[in-house]
């Protein structure tokens, strides 16, 4: 596996054992539909939360510029084509969470609750 498939399944890992500790409810995790992904499902209270995972090793770049609006709007249609499988009468949210570092250096994690709404039909 590469180094940078390593490092974001440890980031992914972190943010599902934050996520737990915060009281959310991890359904799935790397769920693929067609080219998009999504990194986490969870639940909590009377929301689906789409929560997109961003690991860096350095801050040369601001992660948080990687979910642009085209990694946006492919989160937003795997997130409905999900939602079409799996029906529920919950509330959509979509978060991000920043983790910098990696497991030999420590790391910090910042996580972004309800980080964008989804953009109209038209917009995709």
């Amino acid at each position: 596996m590469a180094k940078h498939n390593d490092t974001g399944k440890w980031g992914e890992d972190l943010a599902r054992e934050y996520l737990t500790a915060k009281g959310y409810a991890v359904m799935e995790r790397n769920i693929h539909i067609g080219h998009n992904e999504l990194d986490i499902v969870a639940m909590k209270g009377d929301r689906i939360i789409f929560v997109e995972v961003k690991t860096r090793t350095t801050d040369i770049v601001d992660p948080l510029e990687a979910v642009d609006d085209k990694k946006i709007r492919r989160i937003v249609r795997a997130a409905d084509s999900f939602l079409r499988s799996h029906p529920m009468p919950h509330e959509a949210q979509f978060d991000v969470i920043i983790i910098l570092g990696s497991p030999e250096t420590g790391h910090t994690l910042q996580h972004y609750p309800d980080a964008f709404r989804p953009p109209l039909c038209g917009a995709w």
